[in-house]
């Protein structure tokens, strides 16, 4: 199965270079991506919009010859896009892996009061995290987070998702449930939380316990590539 791998903020491709190894071994393709800004430090995110993040997705689905299916892999705000990206090639999709993340309904923003005149959102210093999403990131696996970080175009924090109907909604989905538990989450969704709303609307999804913090690819790699791999001979 191809394997699309969607990081969340500040990270390209690279964020996913310790799961990779594994997938493969298990016998799949994978494609990490780096989405458009992400390049480098020094690359012009100034007219990058969320659009262009979700563009990126379905042009990486696309490239994938026909009639071959894909699993989508989004770690945080990479679900998102997943999301969007799937309800745009709902028959190429088999499967979509929340990474310590979930679906974004229409019109939501990761962070809508991010001032417009922010261009460059920069990686914030580690005490502006919850302990919770530090969990299993050593000094070490800060450090190398830190040097691969990029900053985020400001467009695609503040910016809404927007679908163009709900077939996305019928594709299966993998919750990997990290910082907070799958408990928790289902008692999120019996309050009607806005953080899973849109998780309720999907037709057949699972969750599934990964104790870590938000990163797992750093702090879990082996134990996060088994989780996925089992999502994806689900999908098969």
């Amino acid at each position: 199965m191809d394997i699309i791998l969607i990081s969340g903020f500040w990270l390209g491709g690279s964020a996913w270079d310790d799961v990779v190894p594994a997938l493969e071994r298990a016998g799949h393709t994978t494609h990490a991506l780096t989405l458009p800004g992400m390049e480098a430090l020094a690359a012009d995110r100034s007219g990058i919009h969320l659009s262009d993040h979700v563009d990126a997705v379905v042009a990486a689905i696309d490239a994938v010859p026909e009639p071959a299916q894909v699993v989508l892999a989004g770690h945080s705000a990479g679900g998102g896009l997943a999301y969007a990206a799937s309800g745009l090639r709902p028959g190429r999709v088999a499967r979509v892996l929340y990474v310590d993340s979930g679906p974004m309904a229409e019109g939501q923003a990761v962070d809508e009061s991010l001032a417009a005149d922010v261009i460059d959102h920069v990686l914030p210093p580690w005490e502006v995290f919850e302990d919770a999403d530090l969990v299993g990131l050593t000094d070490e696996l800060r450090a190398r987070f830190r040097a691969q970080a990029v900053p985020q175009p400001g467009g695609t924090v503040r910016e809404g998702h927007h679908h163009p109907g709900d077939a996305q909604r019928g594709i299966p989905a993998t919750v990997i449930a990290c910082e907070f538990p799958g408990a928790m989450m289902q008692q999120l969704m019996e309050q009607d939380h806005p953080y899973v709303a849109e998780l309720k609307t999907l037709a057949d999804y699972e969750i599934v316990d990964l104790p870590t913090g938000h990163w797992p690819m750093f702090s879990r790699p082996e134990d996060l590539a088994r989780v996925m791999v089992a999502a994806v001979d689900r999908a098969r």
